[in-house]
């Protein structure tokens, strides 16, 4: 692998990102546009030129930045610093790392997955205050659920500042069932997934052929009366939701003031614990895009008429921790 300039270790990458960084973030996603932003840039990526940092600025600051970073512009970047993509994704992890909302843990976790069509995709840790540390987001879920949702046919590497956790691993099996993802750890440290997870649980233990990509989507009735744009966005996400064994899709549209929307899929897990819910899917979306709680305006919930499971408790329960005013709606409907 090309190392191209020297690249911050797992220690550098911890230092750099002290309070300053992640409170100028805080402040919202106008920031990228400001000088501070370019001044937090230019700490966090210090042996980029001045012109890669723009550009890269750009591109995480435009109106429309979704968390994805397309294959000509990653490749853009990698040759504007001389590095392979690999590397370019092992330096972008600081940067990944300001989506991080880690109340209770205060640990804060990046992560820049590469998909087979070379585009690349940042995941950070999420965790809901006050609330079971079973509603928290992994950086590698939420790089990879950033990936599914952009349709992303399969997942090639995936770049992370720490070791995978066991838990991770595990959800990582589901977009991976051969274990084939390269695992880029910050410091310098690569191997496939099948190494670090040997004999592993996966989806043909159950039955399944294949695993969550690409996407397939199912076909699901308009429900009665859901003619409004966010009960039709949700209702488009539960038809991209992955739900092979329990057959429960379920999908969340999440609206905002500022007039965005963000869809979530509900991705099952064979071990079902690593399982993503519909709404920690689409807080990903909508913090990636560097939108914050606050804006959160309303809420639909679609799933499956009597399914085997519900996520309508769950939702409502983390719902009341990031927007108690928010009241959720929930619609069933039924395959087509």
């Amino acid at each position: 692998m090309d190392q191209g300039p020297p690249r911050l270790d797992r220690r550098s990458v911890l230092v750099s990102l002290g309070t300053a960084g992640l409170g100028l973030w805080a402040l919202g996603s106008a920031a990228w546009g400001s000088e501070s932003m370019t001044e937090t840039l230019n700490q966090l990526l210090p042996h980029w030129s001045d012109r890669t940092r723009d550009k890269l600025r750009a591109l995480i600051s435009a109106a429309d930045f979704s968390g994805r970073i397309s294959a000509a512009d990653a490749a853009a970047l990698a040759a504007g610093e001389h590095i392979s993509v690999e590397a370019l994704m092992s330096g972008m992890l600081p940067v990944a790392r300001l989506y991080s909302r880690p109340p209770i843990s205060n640990y804060h976790v990046g992560a820049v997955a590469c998909g087979v069509s070379g585009d690349l995709y940042f995941g950070a840790n999420i965790e809901l205050p006050g609330h079971s540390l079973g509603f928290a987001v992994h950086g590698e879920q939420f790089a990879l659920s950033n990936a599914y949702m952009h349709l992303e046919r399969g997942i090639a590497s995936i770049a992370v500042t720490a070791a995978p956790c066991g838990h991770c691993r595990q959800f990582m099996t589901e977009f991976s069932p051969a274990g084939e993802i390269v695992v880029l750890i910050a410091g310098g440290s690569l191997s496939k997934l099948s190494s670090l997870l040997p004999m592993a649980f996966g989806p043909r233990d159950l039955g399944r052929s294949e695993g969550a990509v690409p996407v397939n989507e199912i076909r699901l009735t308009r429900p009665a009366g859901a003619t409004d744009a966010l009960a039709l966005a949700a209702l488009e996400a539960a038809a991209k939701s992955y739900a092979p064994y329990t057959k429960s899709h379920s999908g969340v549209a999440i609206g905002t003031r500022t007039g965005r929307t963000y869809k979530g899929s509900y991705i099952e897990n064979v071990a079902f614990n690593p399982s993503l819910s519909p709404l920690q899917t689409a807080l990903a979306a909508l913090l990636v895009a560097g939108d914050s709680y606050d804006a959160i305006s309303g809420m639909v919930l679609v799933e499956l008429e009597n399914a085997a499971i519900s996520q309508s408790s769950v939702t409502e329960a983390a719902l009341s921790a990031i927007a108690p005013n928010v009241k959720l709606r929930r619609v069933t409907t039924r395959l087509a």
